[in-house]
């Protein structure tokens, strides 16, 4: 009989000012001769002990009866919550902008405790290095007031493309996790963005395999492997990309999206309140502070809306009109849209995204100070009517080649580096660094170039109004 080992996970998988919704799985592996393990596909998992259907997300079938512990800075218990039903509890009655520590125990045991199991590229496996879990979070500040300190978070993008193998020059996306688990250590990072692709097709000799994303073991080597460390403590706010949907893909990955990042148990009441709008499309916004204010836009194309992009959906439409008001008075200092599709992009393999040209004007007239998106596999910045556009779409792999098309992009600077945006806003000011890998306990940013091939440095700096 084959010998598995079940290696447990945890995770923040939601948080507000008040609340936060903590979950808890497992991925299994084979034990093969020589010390090598293989992940155990989600068809065989019948074969495990005791056998099972799933392994993580929302919908996954319960480990047994747990119980979700939190405490505060002096290790007082503030909350607790317990379910039989499902391996995920939401935790209530939080106090914003405050530190708190958590535990999760399944059938008496605390999950995940001790030195924990990574997967190694060159070990072709499972190996300790000394890693274990730190439970903790920060509750997001009071949405009603504005922000009295810098406020900082990470976004990247396309990067599912995993780490089972080795990395190589143009495929990092173990370097780039690392440096986002440096960042969440050192630089305070509260939440995290994604500009989409969250997950890619398996590519075996020029032919896309099944592995597609619509499984959870799918997800092993490219999300929860990855930022293991760094997604116990905070939130992933995800947008979708073409890769997340049939638009590229054989199989639509929406509802592993939806599962794997809890967005119904998220969103469930933020629909009728108007501050979400899903299915079909992921729309969602959400406040840190009553001057900051995130909103995921869905620039997907779906085969029954054929006619353009899935937010110019009436439905949808309407939610984003009303997400970006134009009259001054409505207007808060940061409104911050992110999505997949980039307004303007150089290349070079896309430019400019086509039908964007509504949503663009309504950035323009509703004060919008920074976009963020993906798509194209680089780093890019440009600079349009006082809006700073930012392409984050080399989270794990890079394209080749040069950007053709910089001044229809109004390019500033751009980079063919794997890389994540650190993010930090402080009053009227918006600091963006490109950081590209840790380098011996310190983030390293990247080398950026401006349309004359020059080399820039230095931190991003979003100007302030007028």
């Amino acid at each position: 009989m084959p010998e598995f080992h079940s290696e447990p996970y945890v995770y923040l998988a939601g948080l507000s000012h008040k609340s936060a919704v903590i979950a808890w799985g497992a991925f299994y592996f084979r034990t093969r001769p020589g010390g090598t393990t293989k992940l155990v596909d989600d068809d065989d998992l019948q074969w495990v002990h005791p056998p099972r259907c799933d392994s993580i997300g929302c919908r996954s079938k319960p480990y047994g009866p747990a119980e979700v512990e939190v405490r505060d800075g002096t290790g007082v218990l503030v909350a607790a919550a317990m379910t039989n039903e499902c391996n995920h509890c939401l935790i209530s009655g939080l106090q914003p902008d405050t530190a708190y520590t958590y535990t999760v125990r399944v059938k008496h045991e605390e999950w995940a405790s001790g030195l924990r199991w990574d997967w190694d590229p060159e070990a072709q496996g499972l190996i300790q290095n000394g890693s274990s879990y730190t439970n903790e979070f920060r509750t997001l500040p009071d949405p009603t007031k504005p922000l009295d300190s810098p406020f900082t978070f990470a976004v990247i993008g396309d990067f599912g493309s995993g780490i089972r193998r080795p990395s190589t020059p143009t495929r990092r996306q173990r370097e780039v996790g690392i440096a986002l688990q440096r960042a969440v250590d050192t630089e305070n990072v509260r939440l995290i963005l994604t500009t989409g692709d969250n997950i890619y097709a398996a590519q075996r000799f020029l032919l896309w395999t099944k592995d597609s994303g619509a499984e959870d073991d799918d997800w092993f080597f490219t999300f929860f492997q990855p930022y293991r460390y760094a997604i116990n403590r905070v939130p992933v706010c995800p947008s979708i990309g073409n890769h997340d949907t049939r638009e590229t893909e054989e199989c639509d990955d929406r509802a592993q999206v939806m599962d794997n990042f809890y967005l119904a148990t998220r969103l469930a009441t933020e629909e009728a309140a108007g501050r979400a709008s899903v299915g079909p499309g992921l729309f969602y916004r959400f406040k840190v502070a009553s001057d900051v204010e995130f909103v995921c836009i869905d620039t997907s194309k779906e085969h029954f809306f054929r006619r353009g992009r899935l937010f110019s959906y009436p439905k949808h439409w309407e939610f984003v009109r009303t997400a970006f008001p134009v009259l001054p008075e409505d207007r808060i200092r940061w409104r911050i849209p992110f999505c997949h599709h980039p307004p303007f992009c150089a290349g070079p393999q896309h430019s400019n995204t086509d039908g964007m040209e509504d949503l663009i004007a309504l950035f323009e007239e509703g004060g919008v100070r920074a976009c963020f998106s993906g798509h194209e596999h680089n780093f890019q910045h440009s600079r349009h009517k006082a809006i700073d556009y930012f392409v984050s779409g080399a989270g794990s792999k890079i394209r080749s080649g040069v950007p053709s098309r910089m001044k229809d992009a109004h390019t500033v600077s751009w980079s063919p580096t794997c890389h994540f945006l650190l993010v930090t806003i402080n009053g009227d000011a918006m600091i963006v660094r490109a950081i590209g890998d840790d380098d011996n306990g310190v983030l390293r940013e990247i080398e950026r170039f401006d349309p004359e091939g020059k080399s820039v440095t230095g931190a991003i700096s979003v100007p302030p109004v007028g």
